[in-house]
């Protein structure tokens, strides 16, 4: 697109998302979702950590074999074993990356390590180097860095390009930053990093704080040009960035001037497919794929959204995939949206008897969370024998 500036999307929904709680992912599975996330249009997909049992290792050779032009991303700890059996486990990738990275923090090195920063950065340096001997395209997470002190950071960024890193991953792996200290992070680095201009810079934000969505946002707007994210934000603890969120912010901002080239299309179905898959539930009133998102019940927002579907629609739901948006029959509901349900229905009503439909409606409302076809019907027909309403 001419004049925007390309986000790219770095899946993780087989990685990370696969570390979610109760997640039940197997191969055959693991592969439909990698084949359906290279049909949506994403960048990266992170296939797995195959260091972590011979199942991984098996899903990311098996989900290498069956796509044909996204990256195959597959995570390593800094240990030359874990780096091993990743590019083995890419043999077969097309375009293989390994992502391979240490904790930055003063908590990670403290105590995950009980090292120095000194020690740290050789083997941050010595795992860049090593995966270079197995892939070109090498990712290097610097593990809590929302929490790492910055020049420490941006001399660790610089040493890992230095010798070879092809994409920076600052993660946010608590979910403790808050959005304008993220991306003031992002924009430290984009300014103080020697060679950083040669690399993406990538975000990956987890959802503690709710802040996972809005701390990408302000990555990406201060520099970063890569987002980690998963369908559904499934993922450790309370999830990842949400994948369908940061593509449909890109989409609709326009002023942001970025882009995806994910096809919106097809976010509606393979958020069903995972959540199917891994057995992890939409929550209803999930932002874009919650059953929610394009459903209206308040009386003031139905008359608004059957006057003109922008006035609390700022996505038309077939963007997503979803056919259309629904007006459901609640105790809120006014009678503008009856009498468009009744319309559907194939009744005109004249305002005397919508007045008096709606009288019993509301009764009914009241002891009943929606009110559906039949129970219209069955509403109108007590009308007319009462009421003579037809007569």
């Amino acid at each position: 697109m001419v004049g925007k500036k390309k986000i790219h999307i770095f899946d993780t929904s087989l990685r990370d998302g696969d570390q979610s709680p109760r997640c039940q992912l197997n191969t055959k599975k693991k592969i439909e979702i990698a084949k359906r996330l290279e049909e949506l249009g994403v960048d990266v997909i992170e296939a797995g950590f195959p260091i972590s049992s011979p199942e991984d290792f098996n899903s990311v050779q098996k989900i290498s074999q069956s796509i044909s032009h996204t990256t195959i991303c597959v995570l390593s700890r800094a240990l030359k074993k874990d780096i091993e059996i990743a590019g083995i486990s890419l043999k077969n990738a097309k375009k293989p990356r390994i992502h391979t990275g240490i904790g930055t923090s003063n908590c990670h090195i403290r105590y995950k390590f009980n090292s120095n920063p000194d020690k740290i950065m050789d083997i941050a340096i010595n795992a860049v180097k090593y995966a270079k001997k197995f892939v070109e395209d090498v990712e290097f997470y610097a593990e809590d860095a929302g929490r790492t002190e910055n020049n420490f950071l941006a001399r660790i960024c610089e040493n890992v390009i230095k010798h070879g890193a092809t994409i920076i991953n600052i993660a946010d792996t608590t979910g403790n930053c808050l959005p304008e200290n993220y991306g003031k992070k992002i924009r430290f680095l984009k300014e103080n990093v020697k060679g950083i201009d040669k690399v993406l810079l990538s975000t990956h934000c987890h959802n503690d704080l709710g802040l996972a969505t809005a701390n990408s946002l302000y990555g990406i707007i201060n520099g970063a040009e890569q987002v980690e994210c998963t369908i559904n934000g499934i993922g450790e603890r309370a999830g990842n960035t949400s994948l369908e969120e940061i593509v449909m912010i890109l989409k609709k901002n326009h002023y942001l001037n970025l882009f995806s080239n994910i096809n919106t299309k097809l976010l509606s179905s393979i958020s069903k497919l995972v959540s199917n898959y891994t057995g992890i539930k939409v929550q209803p009133h999930k932002a874009i794929v919650g059953l929610n998102a394009f459903t209206h019940s308040s009386g003031i927002h139905q008359d608004g959204v059957i006057k003109k579907k922008e006035t609390y629609e700022i996505i038309d739901p077939k963007e997503i995939g979803v056919n259309k948006s629904s007006i459901i029959l609640t105790s809120k509901s006014g009678r503008a949206a009856l009498n468009y349900r009744y319309k559907k229905l194939g009744f005109n009503l004249s305002k005397n008897s919508l007045d008096i439909i709606y009288s019993i409606f509301i009764k009914y409302a009241d002891k009943k969370n929606e009110i559906n076809n039949e129970e219209l019907k069955m509403i109108i027909k007590k009308a007319s024998l009462n009421y003579k309403i037809f007569k």
